[in-house]
């Protein structure tokens, strides 16, 4: 162990429950039309600034065990996901993993919670285990759920603008 690493550091003890954020926006909308939305994942390349060309597999839609697919990116790099719907309560709730319920990596929820004429929109991203490919060292962690905060109050922002630009129908 180096002088600059404490056991503390080591992947080996760390908890992934302690990889977790929730940010809130509100947003000009009903709760049906924001879940409406944010269940619909191939939006989601609208405000997310790293996931693209996301879409639910064949015959499939927003309901608990669908799959889908899609691609992120980060720091020049891309990759390719599966995620599993793990909770679809219409007007209220959605959420998934990548990876899948059984043995996902991370979980992403929205919860919808009306809020005068709008809507007050939650989205959580939970570390569900430790996985290599997400880092090693609790710096790794921390810096990585950093950036993932970042992205959702982006993403939150976008969806609030595009929700105010665009007419619902």
């Amino acid at each position: 162990m180096s002088a600059t690493t404490s056991e503390h550091d080591l992947f080996e003890v760390l908890d992934a429950s302690d990889f977790t954020f929730t940010r809130r926006a509100w947003v000009d909308a009903a709760p049906a039309r924001v879940y409406d939305l944010v269940s619909d994942v191939s939006t989601i390349g609208r405000w997310s600034p790293n996931a693209s060309d996301v879409t639910f597999d064949q015959c499939a839609g927003p309901r608990v065990g669908a799959w889908f697919s899609g691609r992120n990116h980060k720091d020049g790099r891309q990759w390719a996901t599966r995620s599993q719907v793990v909770r679809a309560d219409p007007g209220a709730a959605f959420a998934f993993v990548v990876g899948g319920a059984e043995d996902g990596i991370v979980q992403w929820s929205w919860t919808c919670h009306s809020r005068g004429r709008g809507t007050v929109v939650e989205q959580s991203w939970q570390l569900l285990r430790l996985d290599r490919v997400l880092g090693t060292t609790r710096g790794d962690l921390d810096a990585l759920r950093d950036y993932m905060t970042n992205s959702v109050e982006t993403t939150l922002l976008s969806l609030a603008q595009w929700i105010a630009e665009t007419p619902s129908g």
